[in-house]
């Protein structure tokens, strides 16, 4: 008898396979339904982490920050007002070359100088809309990470 090589997988080990990624993302599809507004101020607070990278990025690239009119925007199109980079990214510095709103569908606020004495802050007021809150309410900012 010849020893074959095994070169791929059996339909069964594929399936298997299949039916355990698909157990996973049932599970973890019913925990984020059961707690959608957790679930949207996680993904608030993902958003705000990346914004921050990319304005870090940014401010490596250009010495400055983009001034508080030229907002956030200005990570994904070059700035037409003043200080406009020299040599801007093609792409942006986002993946995306529209803004995107936080989850709640609002645009993110973005003050410079920031609050409470750092040079920037980002903040998504939550499901309301308003500053202050509690729970999924409560405001989520980059002087709070």
């Amino acid at each position: 008898m010849k020893s074959r090589d095994r070169m791929g997988f059996t339909l069964l080990e594929i399936l298997v396979v299949v039916m355990i990624i698909t157990i996973l993302a049932t599970i973890v599809g019913i925990s984020v339904a059961k707690r959608p507004g957790e679930a949207r101020v996680m993904a608030a607070t993902v958003q705000i982490k990346t914004f921050r990278t990319a304005l870090q990025l940014y401010q490596m690239k250009h010495g400055c920050l983009p001034t508080q009119e030229q907002g956030l925007k200005a990570l994904c199109e070059k700035p037409t007002t003043p200080p406009i980079p020299d040599s801007y990214p093609e792409g942006g510095y986002l993946e995306s070359k529209k803004l995107p709103k936080d989850p709640w569908g609002r645009d993110y606020i973005y003050i410079v100088p920031g609050s409470k004495g750092d040079p920037y802050e980002i903040i998504s007021y939550g499901s309301d809309g308003e500053p202050a809150g509690e729970g999924d309410a409560a405001d989520i900012s980059t002087s709070d990470m």
